[in-house]
């Protein structure tokens, strides 16, 4: 079995509660069905979000990610796509809420900006025995590696032929309804699969009976020729849409690819807020950048990300960390003089059709630079000059 440029990660829980993303989710087989696809998935994913890193000169690239997943089912799988077999290393259970407060949106400088203004909503967001497993295996899927993560036991398999896959984790009692061709596309890229499975018995049960739980955030490290988040294979988990958001740390400030963008979005709100600036509060920034997108008018983008905040991590903003109530949460994963950018976007099923691909943030042509660090206003919808805006609002579930 020849090596492959991509991998795929296949986590299967027993719980209602999760820090994962990046993933579709496998259901027990449930039995036959007149109509399988009219049926509601038991498990489904109705937000996720994702801490990467990518460094370009290493082509090294890491995620760190925690859907959420809510549903009846005591055991489901989830598969998540990597470039390249990872690494696996546990992670803070309280990551993501510490990331979340690093990166809270300062208040609006009202020193800058004529009144009346109003904070605009789209900105003010923030198992079976080895042996049983031997005798069930077909010969076109291979354990490669078995190990621990947290308390997770995982298995690393290498398939290439997707029926064999599905026949191997249907013998070990997880069935994927309804989106085979999405798995059979990343096995046809002969990708990897780690498989973990955990007991929902050992977790507490809501009062309508579905379990609650949570499982501790780990991190996937691997080779990479560019950075990407498995959208796609996501989409078996989502009745009609799902919230993602992302916290990306790279060398540069990054973006989504293609229609995705967050840059029109971002600039026509940037632009309409300079507009409402005193001009001797506007900073050399601010002056280099109206220069630059002068002549350019960008219109709202639906299928637009929303750009939330970024930065880059100077000492002393990394110096904030330590004194805040969970240094040791965050020390040790944000890089000095990288950027941090977070991007949030509600994704429609029938948009969720490929990746996301991930490039160097720029504007005509221009690599962009700007930081996003505190609320910008928009005219306040009760005043006599408000024109609607048409900002992306993002459903906020974080």
């Amino acid at each position: 079995m020849r090596r492959s440029p991509w991998l795929a990660t296949v986590s299967i829980f027993s719980s209602s509660v999760a820090v994962w993303a990046a993933c579709g989710y496998f259901e027990p087989d449930r039995g036959p069905r007149l109509n399988p696809v009219a049926v509601r998935p038991a498990i489904t994913q109705p937000g996720q979000r994702a801490f990467l890193t990518w460094d370009e000169q290493k082509q090294l690239e890491s995620f760190t990610v925690q859907p959420e997943f809510s549903g009846n089912a005591k055991d489901f799988g989830m598969v998540i796509p990597t470039p390249n077999r990872p690494k696996l290393q546990e992670m803070p259970k309280d990551f993501f809420a510490s990331l979340g407060t690093f990166t809270t949106l300062l208040p609006l400088d009202t020193s800058k900006f004529r009144m009346p203004v109003q904070i605009s909503a789209a900105q003010s967001m923030s198992a079976p025995s080895a042996k049983a497993e031997a005798r069930s295996m077909p010969p076109q899927v291979k354990i490669l590696e078995r190990g621990i993560v947290g308390t997770l036991d995982y298995k690393i398999l290498e398939a290439d032929d997707s029926r064999a896959l599905t026949k191997w984790l249907r013998d070990n009692r997880y069935s994927y309804r309804g989106q085979e061709a999405i798995l059979d596309s990343y096995v046809k890229k002969h990708w990897y699969f780690t498989v973990m499975k955990i007991d929902s018995r050992n977790m507490k049960k809501r009062p309508d009976g579905t379990f609650l739980g949570e499982v501790t955030p780990s991190r996937f490290t691997f080779q990479a020729a560019r950075l990407i988040y498995p959208l796609r294979i996501t989409r078996v988990s989502v009745i009609d849409s799902t919230d993602v958001q992302l916290y990306v740390l790279a060398r540069k400030k990054m973006d989504m690819d293609g229609t995705w963008s967050f840059e029109p979005n971002f600039w026509r709100a940037w632009k309409q807020s300079m507009a409402m600036a005193y001009p001797n509060k506007l900073t050399p920034e601010d002056k280099l950048w109206l220069e630059r997108v002068k002549n350019w008018s960008p219109r709202f983008v639906a299928a637009g990300s929303c750009l939330e905040w970024t930065a880059k991590l100077t000492p002393q903003r990394l110096q904030a960390i330590q004194r805040g109530p969970t240094p040791r949460v965050l020390t040790g994963h944000l890089k000095p003089g990288w950027t941090l950018t977070k991007i949030r976007k509600r994704f429609q099923k029938r948009e969720m059709d490929r990746d996301i691909d991930f490039v160097p943030a720029s504007i005509l042509g221009i690599e962009d630079d700007i930081e996003y660090i505190s609320h910008l206003p928009v005219p306040d919808p009760n005043s006599a000059s408000f024109q609607p805006q048409g900002l992306a609002v993002p459903n906020s579930r974080f």
